[in-house]
């Protein structure tokens, strides 16, 4: 299952967005390093059910895993420590938080978007701190931590690749494996910094590490508090290509639903209240004011963060394997029962793989659900697909 990590300074409210995205118990208070072990829990990305619009067997309107024809599939969500500045120095708690970044396969970075914490975390008046600040500031810091990694094992590498011919890229590479890079990362890295890994400098050194991590840990960063921001700050946070959010305000939304107040689907721009009469004028004026943040900022950003970090920065796509192409059922006559996040590109041997490996392993061939023709098994499968796998294996 995909794994995001929830990064950023202390008290900008990562660990807000982290129990908003999965309703886990997580501590919550206006200081720095609230949050001191990690805390992981299940999130939900947001996709249209492809039942809508099929001619379902039995009559059914639906296919009984969906709400309102929106699909929720899991990935893993880990909310780690608060990065202070020379993190990768030690300082804070840095080697720790550096270390919980290594399971993670994107990471969504959090910033404070209202500018009401400082460079560590602590609170100032709303404003006294530039979040353009902080953009670069969790980048910079995975990088010098990479760097440092490279840095320790540099002189032995260099020597191993001159004396015994070792494969540069594959050395690196070994060195870096717990964060999953490949030797194809190191050589997608070099081509794009143009660095000679075998004269390079610590400058050009720290070059390619950036890049090297750009590649194999992709971040999204987030305007979290954008509900106190004013818009001409958040107009330029989105020149840099961060969007807003307001963790706070989904949270509320989620709790709400969970109590039966209103009706809201994570993603939805808006809610529904379910018996206005039965609020408080104190939750009135709540609702109200967050249904103006939400008007203002397009939704509460919180799925939208999560569905960008799969969907763009790794690039992934939803497959629905089944084993009844006419009905569209599983073998136990449940109707699309599952999800798969499959890489784009992925074929339908992939997929196999995917579902079991013994299936992958017996692939005999595939068939589009929706015009029950063959498919290759190297055509690349396209979003939101019907597949049924025909394998050898029982």
């Amino acid at each position: 299952m995909i794994t995001l990590a929830l990064a950023g300074k202390p008290n900008c409210g990562k660990s807000t967005f982290f129990k908003a995205a999965t309703l886990a118990d997580a501590e919550i208070a206006n200081y720095p390093f609230t949050t001191i072990d990690a805390n992981h829990g299940v999130a939900y990305l947001r996709a249209p059910c492809p039942c809508t619009g099929l001619e379902l067997p039995g009559g059914a309107t639906t296919c009984g895993h969906c709400t309102d024809g929106v699909r929720f599939i899991p990935i893993n969500l880990i909310d780690v420590a608060g990065l202070v500045p020379d993190a990768h120095l030690g300082r804070g708690l840095g080697n720790q938080f550096l270390d919980h970044l290594r399971q993670a396969d994107a990471i969504i970075h959090v910033v404070d978007g209202s500018g009401s914490t400082d460079a560590e975390g602590n609170p100032v008046g709303p404003g006294e701190h530039d979040p353009e600040e902080d953009i670069a500031f969790l980048p910079y810091e995975m990088t010098m931590w990479v760097h440092g990694i490279l840095d320790k094992h540099w002189a032995k590498l260099m020597r191993q690749s001159v004396q015994r011919g070792f494969s540069l890229h594959a050395a690196i590479a070994e060195v870096l494996a717990g964060l999953s890079i490949t030797s194809e990362d190191v050589a997608a890295a070099v081509r794009e910094t143009g660095v000679d890994l075998g004269h390079a400098d610590e400058a050009a050194l720290i070059t390619f590490c950036g890049a090297l991590l750009a590649r194999a840990k992709p971040m999204l960063a987030v305007a979290n508090k954008a509900d106190l921001a004013p818009d001409a700050l958040l107009a330029r946070l989105a020149e840099h290509g961060v969007p807003p959010a307001t963790a706070a305000g989904e949270l509320a939304l989620r709790n709400a639903a969970k109590a039966g107040l209103i009706t809201y689907l994570p993603g939805d721009p808006s809610f529904v209240v379910v018996d206005p009469a039965a609020l408080s004028k104190a939750q009135v004026a709540g609702l109200e004011s967050l249904r103006g943040a939400m008007t203002r900022l397009g939704g509460t950003g919180v799925q939208a963060a999560l569905n960008r970090a799969v969907f763009e920065l790794l690039n992934q796509i939803v497959v629905y394997p089944v084993e009844d192409e006419t009905h569209f059922m599983d073998g136990r006559g449940r109707i699309l029962p599952d999800a798969f996040l499959m890489p784009t590109g992925a074929t339908a041997r992939e997929l196999a793989f995917a579902v079991h490996t013994d299936i992958g392993k017996g692939f005999l061939y595939a068939v589009d659900a929706r015009t029950r023709m063959r498919i290759r098994d190297t055509q690349p499968l396209k979003n939101g697909d019907i597949i049924r796998i025909v394998s050898a294996a029982k």
